[in-house]
């Protein structure tokens, strides 16, 4: 059992839409990551995810409208729900989600983190 520091955690990285494993919980993982710009539209057939911002303002786009995302506000996305992440400028965020969430969920592209790092 120890202390996790979000601020040490993300300062360890400067990418963006790479997500990093910076803890678990029963079957999930703790990640953080940093977004910049637009990712893909996607959906995740199995998994629920949460995405809680430390930094900045999340935009996500569903297919009917749009939800703003501010600091120390978080959302959460039902499985099967199609979803576009948008940054217009950077945000860090916490990511909560089943071990077996792939970042593009039901797309494979060059965004696509099959193997995660953990830090």
């Amino acid at each position: 059992m120890e202390t996790i520091n979000l601020q040490e955690k993300l300062s360890r990285f400067s990418d963006h839409w790479n997500p990093r494993i910076i803890g678990e919980v029963n079957d999930c993982h703790v990640k953080a990551v940093k977004l910049k710009g637009e990712f893909v539209w996607h959906h995740h057939d199995n998994e629920d995810e949460l995405f809680l911002v430390v930094k900045g303002t999340l935009r996500m786009k569903f297919r009917d409208h749009d939800a703003v995302v501010s600091e120390g506000e978080f959302i959460i996305v039902p499985r099967g729900v199609e979803h576009l992440p948008v940054a217009d400028e950077e945000v860090h965020l916490v990511l909560i989600e089943p071990k077996t969430t792939l970042n593009t969920g039901n797309i494979t592209n060059e965004r696509t983190v099959a193997q995660l790092e953990r830090i």
